[in-house]
């Protein structure tokens, strides 16, 4: 899987120490929830205590992308279209589209 998103990335964006550490500090947190919830699963936790901690994961996971999705705008997106790229705003457009399946 790591392989997978490595080789996905081809663009690059470098981020303020500010932004990479709150994104870092978030991820870090999520790893964390669902190293518990597979310590849950492993101890033979009741079916709705885990499935409340997974709503947990999805919910960090949903405001992770909503930093980095506002994150983006405003900086490579905003960036892009005053360079005149307006093919940025489709890969948005498409971006968009696969996080609201």
């Amino acid at each position: 899987m790591t392989e997978e998103i490595e080789s996905c990335c081809i663009k690059k964006k470098e981020r303020p120490e500010k932004e990479y550490k709150n994104l870092i500090h978030r991820l870090n947190r999520i790893e964390g929830q669902i190293r518990g919830i597979k310590g849950m699963v492993e101890r033979d936790a009741y079916c709705t205590d885990i499935l409340i901690q997974v709503a947990a994961v999805n919910a960090a996971l949903n405001s992770f992308n909503k930093v980095l999705l506002a994150n983006h705008i405003k900086t490579c997106v905003t960036k892009d279209i005053r360079e005149g790229k307006d093919e940025t705003v489709d890969e948005l457009l498409e971006t968009l589209q696969k996080l609201m399946k």
